[in-house]
């Protein structure tokens, strides 16, 4: 039964609730822990979760076949602390029930991922990104403690300064294959009930990207990304915490967002329902016509389409000619560049704009990554749903263009790297220290293992 909204406010350890709710997360760990410990096989093992995986589905992905470790139940909200701004939660808490907790609070997480039922363990395993990573990074950045149970039942207390803080830095990006996040410790945000949007509509990349530099450098509004919608049609969307509105739009229905910010100069949407305005489809939009949205659109949120992708995967994917769906991240340096040859190589648009601050240098990707790298604004360029045209591999294509401009990509879809060129991306070194206390069976399986071919 869900919870009357005064019982959703602050969650405190030291009342009975919030007793009871540390109690059932140490029975939990221990179910998974002794599991573990008791394992005889040294197979792959994947996790059985409650709500969809937000990784691009594919026909031969190995989890299907994996034996699998339960923790469906671990998506509890253990503590919200008001005055240390804080929050403890279980990683299968979803942000759409985080949000619904802490916003009549006045609070929200710091980062806030586009699709409602990204988790808050899978936002660190895929450093999941939004609006006010222009400010703080990904939602990874905010978070300062970790709970992590180890492929052999083990239980380890990680943070940036502890004898686990290469552990605690390593979970990042790391899509599972690290250990498994039991509990999170990470930072809100205040909010406002309400979000007005200002819609700046440039009609060159120099116009265009001046306009993110100095956003950027002033930090002069609360959220920032943009919607490419040709090398000539640019929007770059900022907006603000505000107190009230004078109407409001929501997009989770009959209206695409995407669309608007060619469309509106200005939009006023309640907090929820800017969070998740992409919900439906960032620029790849289901159901695609209006009818279908009419129909349908309201019961096919981002979890349902994912899910059926999953159940229908060989009957709806292929894997010989996957449609590109791919987060890149560039140099901002590089980025007028980049985008000067996608107009050329690909042509495909929308395309998603999220600039995103270098608060870390991470220690998942290689020291030659870093090396040379000055910049301190990176920016997301994402690519949903091309199809791939003639006998060009356009992934492979990416990813070589990349790597000429010192860009990545995330690992979330189709990867063609070599072993050796992964290597090259990302830091061997440092995951092999970690696995060696967390997974050394590599039950999980290596990064390239679970996300290459």
């Amino acid at each position: 039964m869900k919870e009357p909204m005064n019982a959703q406010l602050s969650i405190s350890p030291e009342t009975p609730e919030g007793v009871a709710r540390n109690a059932r997360h140490q029975y939990k760990v221990e179910r998974v822990c002794t599991q573990l410990r008791h394992r005889q096989s040294r197979t792959p093992l994947s996790r059985h979760k409650k709500v969809v995986s937000h990784m691009v589905p594919k026909v031969h992905d190995k989890k299907y076949s994996d034996e699998k470790i339960n923790v469906h139940d671990f998506n509890e909200i253990i503590e919200v602390d008001p005055k240390r701004r804080i929050c403890i939660a279980e990683p299968g808490v979803p942000f759409c029930t985080l949000v619904e907790h802490t916003l009549p609070l006045g609070l929200v997480p710091i980062v806030v991922p586009e699709l409602k039922t990204i988790t808050i363990g899978g936002a660190v395993a895929g450093c999941s990104i939004e609006s006010m990573s222009y400010r703080f990074g990904g939602f990874h950045d905010t978070c300062f403690e970790y709970e992590i149970i180890t492929a052999r039942g083990e239980v380890l207390i990680c943070t940036p300064d502890n004898e686990h803080s290469l552990i605690f830095q390593m979970m990042h990006g790391s899509f599972g294959t690290v250990g498994i996040l039991s509990k999170l410790v990470f930072r809100l945000v205040e909010a406002k009930p309400f979000v007005h949007l200002k819609h700046e509509m440039h009609q060159s990349i120099d116009s265009y990207l001046a306009s993110i530099w100095s956003h950027f450098e002033n930090q002069d509004v609360d959220f920032m990304d943009g919607i490419i919608h040709s090398p000539t049609r640019l929007a770059l969307c900022v907006g603000d915490f505000v107190d009230s509105a004078p109407y409001t739009n929501r997009y989770d229905w009959l209206k695409v967002y995407y669309q608007s910010t060619a469309r509106r100069s200005e939009d006023f949407l309640k907090t929820p329902h800017y969070f998740f305005r992409y919900d439906h489809g960032v620029t790849n939009v289901h159901p695609k016509s209006f009818l279908g949205r009419l129909l349908l659109g309201k019961f096919l949120g981002s979890s349902q389409i994912l899910r059926i992708a999953e159940k229908m995967r060989w009957f709806f994917l292929s894997d010989d000619r996957p449609d590109v769906t791919v987060d890149t991240f560039l140099p901002f340096s590089r980025l007028k560049e980049f985008l000067e040859w996608y107009a050329r190589d690909f042509g495909h648009f929308p395309l998603w704009v999220v600039p995103y601050r270098r608060v870390h240098d991470y220690e998942w990707l290689a020291d030659t990554f870093w090396k040379g790298l000055s910049d301190r604004l990176m920016v997301d360029i994402a690519i949903y749903g091309m199809k791939q045209r003639g006998e060009t591999n356009y992934y492979r294509l990416m990813e070589e263009k990349l790597k000429e401009l010192n860009g990545i990509k995330t690992l979330i879809s189709y990867n063609y790297y070599t072993e050796d060129e992964f290597w090259e991306i990302f830091h061997r070194d440092n995951f092999a220290r970690v696995k060696a206390i967390t997974d050394p069976d590599n039950i999980f399986r290596t990064l390239f293992e679970k996300t290459c071919h």
